[in-house]
């Protein structure tokens, strides 16, 4: 190592020398690993299907843009400049067959699926009073939407075996600074994006981006359709899982039809959050002490004791008309152990769930209700938080809708990576736990006998298990 022009390190036995290396290297050794997913699932032949946005046959075409931004969020990149680490990295491009489009070039990508008229549209569609809107989706979102569903699909079809199908739905607050940002319920500034997750795999199948002041409760029903329209027709059981937010008329009258338009034949079973209404406070209120059973929830406050009890009700309010068959509701009672009081002044607090199982008791049906907590909760902090979603690039909605779309693509891929490829341990692996393991892998490429190889600087057992995942994800049929 040169000891000229570089100064002595008192902390660390070694000294930076001042001259790049010589050789291709790269800093995302297992990041091809990604690309390959992305290839083997068949998706760079759908983005070709499904959007056409270049008008110029110069510069990336859009399935490899699309890899692109699955890429940035998956080595960790949150913002439109960090596309520069990548492409600067003296390897990656070479092992991916593509160079890493530019800030400038992603950007103009991003914009791409704006529309200046979907927003008038839409504003000016709104019912005399109406102030919050959810524009329609434009072309080309509706197709990085199409896309998403044949990964889904995709997927599945290589986990045949699963036939059980249940949709949680909830929205999300996204915090920005924008000055196109609008204000939210809890005070702040941003949007509020809805997603609909499948549990059992893990797969976000619909998701709609949102102003901050839409709320949540504003027409879920469009969701949930897109959400069952995206499972692929192996499924044999449909179930599905909501807060307070999800529980409408328009909803819950769908989910019990089982000739539902936009959705599929048969049962939906489902459990929902309940809106306490003013009559539905009444009927809990005058349940005797013999009505209600204790009831432990995982992770709750270990000084609140909470039971629940069957409440004899029929909806009366216009928005819940009576149906031929009454839902079932389910009370839950919180207490504080001591006796104390919540910092509200209230010794009880009531809420409850609605559902039209009736097979399960009381305490089995919250918990069932509850696990949606450890999927679509789960889904929407790695979103914010270890991809890309929770930091939106600019301020045009359909630009910010795609670039949420394409972390949750993101999301998909891994989910697929962790599931069809890598070890066991690690299907329940966050992105940040996969970009240490795997995806930051040093190494160095070498051309012999006219071949490429990728040498990593890893352990034997760390490259077996790549190797493996690489044959594990092979071209698409």
């Amino acid at each position: 190592m040169k000891t000229s022009d570089t100064t002595p390190n008192p902390l660390l036995p070694f000294q930076l020398d001042p001259e790049p290396a010589t050789e291709t290297l790269t800093a995302f050794g297992g990041l091809p690993l990604v690309a390959q997913t992305y290839r083997s699932l068949g998706l760079p032949e759908r983005v070709a299907r499904h959007l056409r946005l270049k008008q110029r046959q110069r510069g990336l075409d859009e399935a490899t843009m699309v890899e692109s931004f699955v890429l940035l969020n998956a080595a960790g990149g949150d913002c439109l400049e960090d596309f520069r680490r990548l492409a600067e990295d003296p390897g990656l491009p070479t092992l991916l067959g593509h160079a890493l489009p530019l800030p400038d070039a992603a950007r103009k990508f991003l914009y791409t699926f704006h529309r200046d008229e979907a927003i008038a549209t839409a504003k000016a569609q709104r019912p005399v009073g109406q102030v919050v809107f959810i524009p329609e989706e434009t072309e080309p979102l509706q197709g990085l939407a199409q896309v998403n569903v044949d990964l889904v699909r995709a997927v599945a079809a290589r986990c045949p075996d699963q036939r059980i199908a249940t949709i949680d739905q909830d929205a999300t607050i996204h915090e920005s600074h924008k000055r196109e940002a609008l204000p939210h319920y809890e005070g702040g500034r941003g949007y509020q994006p809805m997603t609909a997750v499948w549990a059992e795999l893990n797969l976000v199948v619909a998701d709609q981006f949102r102003d901050g002041n839409v709320p949540a409760s504003f027409a879920p029903l469009p969701v949930a359709q897109a959400a069952f329209a995206a499972l692929p027709s192996t499924i044999q059981e449909y179930f599905y899982r909501g807060d307070s937010a999800c529980h409408g008329h328009e909803l819950v009258t769908w989910l019990r039809n089982p000739e539902r338009p936009n959705g599929p034949a048969g049962p939906i079973s489902f459990a929902i959050s309940a809106r306490m209404s003013p009559a539905l406070a009444a009927a809990i209120q005058p349940l005797p002490e013999t009505a209600w059973h204790p009831y432990a929830a995982p992770g709750e406050a270990p000084d609140d004791l909470r039971d629940w009890a069957e409440v004899p009700f029929v909806p009366s309010e216009a928005s819940e008309q009576r149906e031929t068959a009454p839902l079932r509701y389910i009370a839950i009672r919180v207490r504080r152990r001591q006796g104390d009081l919540f910092a509200d002044g209230t010794a009880v607090k009531h809420f409850a769930v609605l559902s039209n199982r009736w097979d399960w008791d009381g305490a089995r049906l919250l918990q069932w209700h509850r696990e949606k907590a450890g999927t679509i909760e789960h889904v929407h902090a790695v979103v914010k938080n270890e991809l890309a979603g929770g930091v939106l690039p600019c301020g045009r909605f359909g630009a910010n809708a795609a670039w949420l779309r394409l972390a949750v693509l993101t999301h998909n891929v891994l989910t697929a990576l962790k599931r069809l490829a890598l070890p066991p341990d690690l299907l329940n692996a966050r992105p940040k736990r996969l970009r240490f393991l795997l995806f930051t892998v040093p190494g160095r490429l070498i051309t012999h006998a006219r071949q490429l190889w990728l040498r990593l600087a890893t352990t034997r057992d760390r490259l077996a298990q790549w190797i493996e995942a690489v044959s594990l994800l092979p071209a698409p049929t």
